[in-house]
């Protein structure tokens, strides 16, 4: 059921990450207008995520919190549809991303406990492996279909795709309760601590170069000459290309330390940044796309072991929404603006190589962590 959950709600997700900007932009707003619109989330998400996950901590309970989430969601989206002027647009879009960007840290947590309770079988990958597969039909699926019906047919889509979450959402194991229960003087400490203030800020360089392409990418291509269908074409290999390195991941990566893999993964960034400020041609930048894999696939798994290792059980789902603030919110609230500015004085190419340049810092930085133990020493508990 939590593989099921995961495709589904991951559907979701390929939609508002891939044709969101699309659709905004057919209703004719600037780049500099999107990119405030891009970062109503990140902002809502500094203080929903941290809501949702300690609630969700306090209360030993994630399928409940689950349910409210998605009705959120649905009832934003079914106002959406009536809005065209920009103001209370930014404000039904910050109402949905309250609801919206607590789903993936909650669904992280979950799966991490359960993977911990059966013993590390089935793995996190063999979970998080099925919103990839999610993501990559939805991206490609929906291009296909929006082709002939129309980008203006967004939200009914997502609202589908978001009915069906909601639906499994019922039907979601509930975490079991630990025996330490979580006291915020305990959270403080942890996430206070020098190991994490010192892995949350790389996390925050890499991820305001993630989430720079993340709001533009669909933007870029558009500009560039590409229909729908390529944009979807191109975040479908990037969704696909995780799954190989996931299972690889699953298997291998203990055997190597994990600051050293995340500062290959954000070289790997700076890489793919620079080429695809730099090509002209949209099938160039579906080719580069294809490198997800070694760059957000290593990353994004081991961040997640790293992340277990300095913070306990009973603060997981806390742990995973301050991760989450980071990587979503105050990264996407910088992406969204920084790069919303830049795209309209620079041009396009000029977001990209501002996207490379966060990625270099920041593997810079994980291997200044692993060369200073004393930045990276490990509190396991509060």
């Amino acid at each position: 059921m939590i593989r099921t959950f995961t495709f589904f709600y991951y559907t979701s997700m390929g939609l508002i990450v891939t044709y969101f900007p699309l659709y905004f932009s057919d209703k004719g707003f600037t780049e500099a207008q999107l990119g405030l619109l891009y970062a109503s989330g990140p902002f809502i998400s500094i203080a929903s995520s941290l809501f949702w996950g300690i609630l969700s901590d306090k209360l030993q309970t994630v399928r409940k919190i689950m349910i409210v989430l998605f009705a959120g969601q649905l009832s934003l989206i079914a106002a959406l549809t009536g809005i065209d002027s920009f103001w209370p647009l930014v404000a039904a879009m910050i109402g949905f991303y309250f609801f919206q960007t607590s789903v993936n840290p909650l669904n992280d947590s979950l799966i991490l406990l359960t993977v911990q309770r059966t013993g590390g079988k089935p793995s996190y990958p063999s979970y998080r492996v099925w919103g990839s597969i999610g993501f990559a039909v939805s991206a490609l699926v929906c291009g296909q279909a929006m082709k002939l019906v129309g980008i203006d047919k967004t939200l009914i889509f997502t609202f589908c795709s978001l009915s069906v979450a909601l639906a499994l959402a019922f039907s979601l194991p509930e975490r079991q309760g630990m025996d330490k229960k979580m006291e915020f003087r305990g959270a403080l400490r942890i996430v206070g601590s020098r190991a994490a203030l010192s892995f949350l800020f790389m996390v925050l360089l890499i991820s305001l170069s993630h989430r720079m392409n993340d709001a533009f990418l669909a933007l870029h291509m558009r500009e560039l000459g590409a229909s729908e269908t390529w944009v979807g074409l191109a975040w479908m290999i990037s969704a696909t290309s995780e799954i190989p390195v996931f299972f690889l991941l699953a298997r291998y990566g203990d055997r190597f330390k994990e600051l050293p893999l995340l500062a290959i993964s954000a070289f790997v960034y700076t890489i793919r940044f620079m080429l695809t400020g730099y090509v002209s041609s949209p099938a160039a930048i579906i080719v580069l796309q294809a490198m997800h894999s070694l760059s957000y696939g290593i990353f994004m798994l081991t961040a997640m072991r790293y992340l277990q290792t300095i913070v306990p059980d009973e603060y997981r789902a806390t742990g995973q929404a301050v991760y989450t603030v980071v990587w979503s919110g105050l990264a996407g609230l910088g992406a969204g603006l920084i790069g919303g500015q830049v795209a309209q004085w620079a041009g396009m190419g000029a977001v990209y190589y501002a996207s490379a340049a966060f990625a270099l810092l920041a593997g810079l930085g994980f291997l200044v962590l692993h060369l200073v133990p004393a930045l990276s020493r490990r509190h396991a508990s509060p």
